[in-house]
């Protein structure tokens, strides 16, 4: 792996140690699938660029590293509407977005261009929610459907 990889090895061995886990050349392959791509890839999609990287890994090891991942609260699952989970990094360079999801061809568009009136709004709503439910929000992943402009 690259430097970035490297530094992010030792990142992700005291992350899931702190879970009481290790980690495994499996986990260590679908993490750097995850950090090597900005689109939102499905297990199957994660599964074939790990092979190629690790050829003895297996989907059943993807499946379980994604789920774990989750768990943490590192990976994002996001559902496209084609009825296959897509998986993106919950820290990732791109920052805190949102995403467009096309009922139609189930492209996902990340939304990061928020205007100050965005930031009031959703701020405002975390804030009351929280008083609501006397519940502490630490994140929220928000999708938008409908149909994007190649499908309309």
């Amino acid at each position: 792996m690259q430097d970035k990889n490297c530094q992010g090895r030792g990142q992700w061995h005291g992350k899931f140690h702190g879970c009481g886990c290790r980690m495994t050349a499996g986990r260590e392959t679908v993490i750097r699938v995850l950090q090597e791509t900005s689109k939102h890839l499905s297990a199957d999609e994660i599964f074939i660029r790990a092979r190629k990287i690790n050829p003895d890994i297996g989907l059943t090891t993807v499946y379980r590293t994604l789920e774990k991942l989750s768990t943490m609260g590192e990976v994002h699952r996001l559902d496209s509407g084609d009825k296959r989970g897509r998986f993106e990094l919950a820290d990732s360079e791109k920052g805190h977005h949102h995403h467009l999801v096309c009922t139609m061809c189930n492209s996902i568009i990340d939304y990061d261009d928020f205007i100050d009136e965005e930031i009031k709004l959703l701020k405002e709503t975390e804030k009351k929610l929280s008083q609501k439910y006397n519940f502490n929000i630490n994140s929220h992943l928000i999708q938008f459907y409908g149909i994007c402009e190649k499908c309309k």
